[in-house]
């Protein structure tokens, strides 16, 4: 076992001791453990010692998939459990019914696990039920002094959608097959089961294509995946109940597609070393014959490359003066009827869901789609707002939701867990946002605005809603930051797309975060791992200053870090923003702790002390360290700060007398409250002035009840 394999183990020990009270017999619950949380869990009395391992006995007769899936079931158990002792083996009884549907919408999911005394039965519908009893299986297992051990538990489960996905960025920052592979074994822990891959953009075309190959000698820039590197992504995905739905964008986001055929361009090719440049602006022309001919051969080469039903085609965030501004492309409009660049790319977004239908597949475009008259077959994946959700729902289209899902917008998880995927109201710009900053060009807010009288959908509407998926787009992530900004908050995504929707008590969600991030380090993801390395390559040798900073602070949110970043490009990729994680698991305890202090748990003023002590002398150590490097002595203003808002905070514990200081305290208080605000929608991270670094302290909501005795909530 690797060193990095064996810290993560160690701290998933850790973690999992962290819910032990005492012996055998006091074992949290299982519904205090399991994320996603089942349909329903019975828990019996006591638990069973699985020391000498999990033997597996088919009742049924296994596929060579379902004897994978047992592998590296089997392969986790000994990362997270140790190699089996000398004793009986825990007999775990599998039996699984066939599923022609596998690995489609309609797959079967159900399964019913038990959990006794002396062994244990897993009961599925199909593969796909299987592969997730497992993984519940082996969030059951802990181990405590006196060995590893299984709840014992009755567990029936389902999901309430069937499409629950991720999509991947690899056109701004590539992604080399390990990444997504490693991505592919969490999402199969936590029961995701849709990885949505955007292989094309401004940035770069990602894929080998033999009928076009300057896609990958001029528009790739020397990052691609060969037709070999799918094939072995799409096979690994599929042993772990994942499909693999590609993007390729159309007639929009299209600057790496007209570099290597600037003859499809609606504009002549941009520099691209000019400063300001919107690579996501170049179009492709919809008045060229060859254009749709280009259409057609791609997507049915990318077809043969991909099994899956569907294929996402864009068709967002296309600029009408790409087309307008083109005099043969605005004599076409002019001779056909078609009064705006829109109506023009109805037509042609029309002409591309022919083409992939008579391909066999079924076409999925961004909301902008829903405006053209198309299929009803062809999917709608609303982004802008929520209002989307019901436009299109009540057109007839199948809908899979990522508005509210943006993980690229930094907010934590409890922000994206809140939002529910029929919620007609629950993303997009707010009347009073859109007052206290009135946009240059109001018509471009109409689409991202929130519909306050969108009526909630009805019951033939949330049919039509597949699921969702959590959405992180990689202008800002570069491949060491990826696992870290995936996780946790997908797996807080996972339970939203998995479970009840009434399951929602977010204090909950973020005692048991830290538990499944634990693990899923243990048993590969590499979080921790990269930004102790990043951490390192900033600060050689000093990093654990930077490491105590970092822990207490979070990014700032709703692309307020892309402002930010405007003018150094990637350098902000190597600062410490880059290495904050938006959940902070270190401020969530302390926030946590504190709330609890103040409700008469005095007990804990003594690791609450401890803390902000630490904090307090982190301050003269990071100063040390930042200088001469610029990226950190940019975040001095921010340790600082800590410093003094820790030294409030011990002034409490400590019953420190008078108030000046208190006002002092209060004062800067409001001021990183300021901070928060300023980044709190997309309209004000880009009107705003931003913290230093763009760090926004995590501590405030612990710190504010320690000053005032009220507990509150985090931000």
């Amino acid at each position: 076992m690797s060193s990095s394999r064996r810290s993560a183990r160690a701290a998933w020990l850790l973690l999992a001791g962290s819910v032990l009270v005492g012996g055998l017999g006091s074992v949290a619950r299982a519904e205090e453990i399991l994320l996603p949380v089942p349909q329903t869990v019975s828990v019996s009395n006591g638990v069973a010692s699985i020391g000498g391992g999990i033997q597996v006995v088919w009742d049924t007769r296994p596929s060579p998939l379902l004897l994978r899936a047992v592998a590296r079931f089997t392969t986790r158990l000994t990362a997270i459990a140790g190699p089996a002792g000398r004793g009986a083996p825990y007999v775990l009884h599998i039996s699984a019914g066939q599923d022609r549907a596998y690995l489609s919408v309609d797959e079967k999911e159900r399964y019913a696990l038990t959990t006794s005394a002396t062994g244990a039965r897993l009961e599925a519908d199909g593969p796909a039920g299987v592969i997730h009893g497992l993984a519940t299986l082996l969030q059951l297992v802990r181990v405590t002094p006196q060995g590893a051990l299984v709840e014992r538990v009755h567990v029936e489960d389902a999901p309430r959608f069937a499409w629950r996905g991720l999509l991947m960025d690899v056109s701004r920052h590539f992604d080399t097959v390990e990444t997504i592979e490693r991505q592919l074994d969490a999402m199969e822990l936590v029961k995701l089961n849709v990885l949505h891959w955007h292989l094309s953009d401004g940035a770069g075309f990602r894929v080998e294509s033999r009928m076009f190959p300057k896609l990958q000698t001029v528009a790739s820039h020397g990052q691609y995946y060969t037709q070999a590197q799918i094939r072995e992504v799409v096979a690994y995905a599929a042993d772990r109940g994942i499909r693999v739905v590609p993007e390729i964008d159309v007639p929009g986001h299209a600057l790496a597609i007209v570099q290597a055929y600037p003859e499809l361009a609606a504009q002549p090719l941009p520099d691209v070393t000019a400063k300001g440049l919107n690579l996501n602006n170049a179009a492709l022309d919809p008045t060229n014959p060859q254009t749709l001919r280009f259409v057609r051969v791609l997507y049915g080469e990318m077809g043969g490359l991909f099994p899956d039903r569907y294929v996402h085609t864009g068709g967002d965030e296309v600029v009408s003066s790409q087309w307008t501004k083109n005099p043969a492309i605005a004599a076409y409009m002019k001779a056909h009827g078609f009064e705006t660049a829109a109506a023009l790319q109805a037509a042609f977004t029309g002409e591309v869901a022919k083409i992939v239908s008579a391909q066999g597949h079924v076409m999925m475009g961004w909301d902008e789609v829903s405006e053209a008259p198309i299929p009803k077959n062809v999917v709608v994946e609303p982004w802008r707002a929520s209002k989307w959700t019901g436009t299109a729902t009540q057109a007839g289209h199948p809908v899979v939701v990522s508005a509210g899902y943006y993980l690229d917008l930094l907010r934590p998880s409890a922000m994206h867990y809140a939002i529910d995927p029929f919620d007609t109201k629950a993303e997009g710009i707010t009347a009073e946002q859109l007052a206290e900053y009135p946009p240059k060009h109001p018509e471009f807010s109409v689409p991202f605005a929130m519909d306050e009288h969108a009526l909630p959908l009805d019951d033939g509407q949330k049919a039509l809603v597949m699921g969702a998926e959590g959405t992180l787009w990689a202008e800002m992530v570069s491949e060491p930051m990826l696992d870290g900004r995936l996780w946790p908050r997908m797996a807080a995504l996972a339970e939203r797309f998995w479970s009840a929707q009434d399951v929602r008590d977010v204090p909950d969600l973020e005692r048991r975060l830290p538990l499944v991030m634990a693990e899923l380090e243990a048993t590969g993801l590499q979080a921790t791992q990269h930004r102790e390395a990043m951490r390192e390559a900033m600060a050689p040798g000093h990093s654990e200053a930077l490491k105590i900073l970092t822990e207490v602070t979070v990014p700032v949110r709703n692309y307020a870090l892309n402002h930010l970043a405007a003018p150094s490009g990637d350098a902000m990729l190597s600062a410490p923003v880059a290495v904050t994680d938006p959940d902070a698991f270190v401020a969530l305890r302390f926030n946590a702790m504190a709330a609890r202090y103040v409700r008469g748990e005095h007990a804990l003023a003594a690791p609450l002390r401890q803390m902000l002590q630490r904090w307090s002398d982190n301050d003269a150590a990071f100063v040390t360290s930042a200088k001469g490097v610029p990226v950190l002595e940019a975040v001095v203003p921010v340790s600082h700060a800590v410093a003094l808002l820790s030294r409030a905070g011990l002034g409490v514990l400590d019953g420190r007398d008078g108030s000046a200081w208190r006002m002092d305290a209060n004062r800067l208080l409001q001021e990183q409250q300021a901070a928060f605000e300023n980044s709190a929608s997309m309209l004000a991270s880009a009107h705003s002035p931003q913290p230093p670094g763009g760090l926004l302290i995590a501590i405030l909501p612990g710190l504010r009840a320690l000053l005032t005795g009220v507990a509150e909530r985090a931000e």
